[in-house]
């Protein structure tokens, strides 16, 4: 259990390398005929599982200090693709999965298991893969070889599925044409398109990102690739310098294409002093105000933004909770709940969050195994009356393992 006791901070922490990216480049990496090396790499539990599954596809991976060697370009070891507790792992490789002719099943632990699979058995066997689940739901069984083709895919809970398809589709012996249905994750479509032009492979897309079309027989190039650092690991200590003092981050870039980047306009639309200077971000209280914001496209923002809304007068709307279905948690009724039992005034209404600015007294918290709860309520209890004790904190190892101790060199 780790406490978090009320403080006035003011300091300078390091952004975590950005597992969406991280996890991106070892499934690229893994395609590409070659040694690909990764810098500035993310440990976290779910790019380890990225690792895992490109070893079990046939990568040779080699760790040394901050850079991943990967050798890609082999056939699978074994039967079985271990994707932990990462959404990202079992979408994206389930497609890179079905290029090989073997039956590979890619298993799930802990939350991952009751995150549902099933969308994607339709889709594969039109590309004419086989593929089925266990009811819907992990683990994932396929057996390619993918040929491509013409397919129409549902992207309105998330877009793995497709970044995963973009992946794979370029190694088909035919050209594929993808419709994207009620896409919502924009930002994270066009990162997965910008990392694959680094790795040699192009795709087409219209303007809105509806259609893509995928010229097969590519081959993936390997390559020297750099992880940006993770603003969605960022917007926590970022939100904790607006709500209880100040707080630089360094190792971002300003002009990401990750979603999360969006936090520097929530932070300035509820008040806090925003700077950016060069690979360096701050936030300061500031008259911390009521605001409106839609997250539908960067959800993980939720957490920092439901936490830094406790704090500002009036009462905050953040759009788009329906995103927030098949997380680790419920990840709506958990802010509710566990920011609820810290005094906060919070509800869901429709597909918004309301929260009503005030005082938080603090309290024990259960971040029922979500590591975006956990930092939530971490920075939340900064501004807190008595702090929080923070139940199995170590969920935040998922994507953020040194985050208490970035947390403590900000002065927590």
């Amino acid at each position: 259990m780790e406490s978090v006791m009320p403080s006035e901070i003011d300091g300078t922490a390091s952004a975590p390398a950005s597992k969406s990216m991280m996890q991106r480049a070892v499934a690229a990496a893994a395609l590409a005929e070659g040694k690909s090396v990764i810098s500035n790499p993310s440990f976290c539990e779910d790019a380890l599982s990225s690792i895992r599954c490109a070893e079990a596809i046939g990568a040779k991976v080699t760790v040394k200090g901050d850079r991943v060697a990967i050798a890609g370009g082999g056939k699978p070891v074994g039967c079985a693709l271990d994707c932990g507790e990462s959404g990202l792992c079992m979408r994206m490789f389930s497609p890179i999965a079905a290029l090989f002719g073997n039956e590979l099943s890619l298993r799930a632990k802990g939350s991952l298991k009751k995150r549902p699979a099933g969308f994607m058995e339709g889709p594969l066997r039109l590309l004419g893969a086989s593929c089925s689940t266990r009811g819907g739901f992990p683990p994932v069984v396929v057996k390619g070889p993918l040929h491509g083709g013409e397919i129409t895919v549902d992207c309105s809970q998330s877009s793995q599925f497709l970044t995963g398809l973009l992946m794979a589709l370029p190694l088909c012996r035919e050209d594929s044409r993808v419709a994207a249905s009620g896409l919502k994750s924009r930002p994270y479509v066009r990162m997965t398109i910008g990392l694959l032009e680094k790795f040699g492979c192009t795709v087409g897309a219209d303007r809105q990102l509806g259609r893509f079309g995928i010229e097969g027989k590519q081959r993936y190039r390997h390559t020297n690739y750099e992880v940006e650092g993770d603003w969605s690991g960022a917007s926590f200590l970022l939100a904790a310098g607006a709500i209880a003092g100040r707080a630089s981050v360094t190792g971002l870039r300003a002009d990401s294409l990750q979603a999360d980047r969006k936090i520097l306009e929530a932070l300035r639309k509820a008040g806090a002093l925003v700077k950016v200077s060069g690979n360096a971000v701050s936030a300061e209280r500031g008259d911390l105000r009521a605001f409106r914001f839609d997250a539908t496209d960067c959800p993980d923002l939720f957490p920092p933004l439901a936490a830094l809304a406790c704090y500002c007068r009036g009462k905050s709307r953040i759009l788009g909770a329906g995103r927030l279905k098949g997380k680790e948690s419920d990840r709506a009724s958990s802010l509710v709940s566990e920011l609820g039992s810290m005094g906060a005034s919070i509800r869901v209404k429709g597909d918004a969050m309301e929260i009503r600015g005030g005082k938080l007294r603090g309290g024990k918290v259960d971040p029922h195994g979500d590591h975006r709860i956990a930092m939530a309520c971490a920075i939340a209890a900064l501004g807190s009356e008595d702090g929080a004790r923070i139940n199995k904190h170590e969920c935040v190892s998922k994507s953020f393992p040194g985050f208490f101790e970035e947390l403590g060199r900000l002065g927590a």
